[in-house]
């Protein structure tokens, strides 16, 4: 039988047929990604082949159809794993917040790298608009533009007084999207408030250290009443990368990369090449400061790593 993955809890995936019904299954055999080490071999969203076991409830899976898309970060307990977060996707959203916890753009430059390397739309969504001053909106402001010009939308929205929330649905309506973030944004506040049947678990801010605690604690798919749908997945603490080229990096800005198209040399880094475009740009505000950080830092990191690591 085919069936799309639902839940992923470790050792079981939940699977589910065409016609609804739903099988709790284990992986049969050892499936790669390209070769990469992997903490999950099967993800959320994924198409699979299983066979039912005899007189049981239970299944086999035994492949794991093409994959259409996927989004992929380092794992955190074992560095030279790769940790599948969701695969065929239509898009991305991306929730943070300026307060409780205040958002970082280093971690949003890196969450869109991550989506940008396989072409996943992806939105900045900012949760807890109710809690914002006029400098919070003034930042919002700020953060629209600085992401509009690298070609990403920004929304304001709030689960709790229901602000966006209607072009919110409409983004959402008749398409599989990822809903990620750090911990304590709001995503499980969030989904109950664009779907209210699903009764997500939620939990406060710690006052103490001002980081979510997380609710959500597997990856799971939803269908939204209005068509569509949603895997909520658990709070991400950090984002790491395996298996990049700094080429990589340079090609998924899409703002570094369109200014680059000028630049004398085809294999230019952009950090201290002569006739670089982008260093142009930025002197013109096409490339913005904070955005070209953000780059720099990445870069470090994967220039950092060795060849082995990189190759594994």
């Amino acid at each position: 039988m085919q069936g799309t993955v639902i839940k992923s809890t470790g050792a079981w995936y939940r699977v589910q047929t065409p016609d609804h019904k739903v099988y709790d299954c284990r992986i049969k055999g050892k499936f790669r990604l390209k070769g990469y080490k992997l903490t999950n071999p099967v993800a959320v969203g994924d198409e699979v082949l299983f066979e039912q076991e005899k007189g049981l409830e239970t299944g086999m899976i035994h492949k794991i159809l093409p994959r259409q898309n996927y989004v992929l970060r380092r794992s955190t307990r074992q560095k030279h794993h790769q940790h599948l977060i969701a695969c065929n996707l239509d898009q991305a959203l991306l929730v943070v917040t300026l307060r409780e916890p205040n958002v970082k753009l280093g971690f949003i430059d890196r969450f869109l790298l991550t989506t940008e390397a396989y072409s996943i739309p992806t939105y900045i969504i900012l949760n807890k608009a109710d809690l914002y001053d006029e400098d919070d909106l003034e930042m919002y402001e700020g953060l629209k533009i600085l992401y509009g010009r690298a070609g990403y939308q920004t929304r304001l929205v709030s689960a709790e007084t229901g602000e966006g929330l209607e072009e919110l649905k409409l983004l959402l309506k008749d398409k599989r999207s990822l809903f990620s973030g750090h911990s304590g944004v709001g995503k499980s506040s969030l989904i109950n408030a664009l779907a209210p049947g699903l009764g997500l678990r939620t939990s406060e801010v710690s006052d103490y250290t001002q980081k979510g605690m997380h609710t959500t604690t597997f990856a799971e798919l939803f269908r939204l009443p209005e068509g569509g749908e949603i895997i909520d997945t658990p709070g991400i603490k950090e984002l790491g990368f395996l298996n990049l080229e700094p080429q990589d990096v340079a090609h998924n800005f899409p703002e570094i990369f369109e200014a680059s198209k000028n630049c004398k040399y085809n294999n230019c880094l952009h950090i201290n090449e002569p006739h670089c475009a982008v260093k142009a740009a930025l002197e013109t505000g096409e490339v913005h400061e904070l955005r070209y950080q953000s780059y720099l830092s990445i870069m470090e990191e994967i220039q950092e790593q060795n060849h082995w690591e990189r190759h594994l």
